[in-house]
């Protein structure tokens, strides 16, 4: 059985999730609401200095949904200084944990590839101005 279902959100936010479903212990049905739960929940956190949410900012580079319902989370921050760096892995992490269904929630914040303006959606463009 494979260990665990891949849910990569790649930035722009507007990019299609990618969902390798084969032989999960979870059905499609679930890995859809899963997925769509978890981004809605991710939709929740945003930077305290910018008026835009984390997904949208492209900052969330991958979401990996286990067979156990764990989930892993790859993000970055906008800069290795960000003053938020303490607080923002732990409201996504929070996020995502509110999630009904989800496991243990573990995220990292990663460095490669940097974060760029180019990862951020037409929503967040707009909401900074950035056009």
């Amino acid at each position: 059985m494979n260990e665990q279902i891949k849910t990569q959100l790649d930035a722009p936010a507007a990019a299609a999730s990618i969902v390798d479903a084969k032989n999960s212990a979870l059905s499609a049905e679930e890995i859809s609401r899963l997925t769509d739960d978890i981004v809605a929940a991710l939709k929740t956190v945003y930077d305290p200095e910018i008026p835009a949410d984390v997904y949208e900012l492209g900052l969330i580079y991958k979401v990996d949904i286990k067979d156990d319902r764990a989930v892993d989370v790859d993000m970055t921050l906008t800069t290795p200084n960000c003053p938020a760096a303490q607080d923002l892995p732990v409201m996504v992490e929070n996020a995502v944990a509110s999630v009904a269904g989800v496991g243990p929630v573990k995220v990292a914040v990663v460095w490669d590839p940097p974060w760029d303006p180019s990862r951020m959606s037409d929503e967040a463009r707009l909401v900074l101005n950035m056009w």
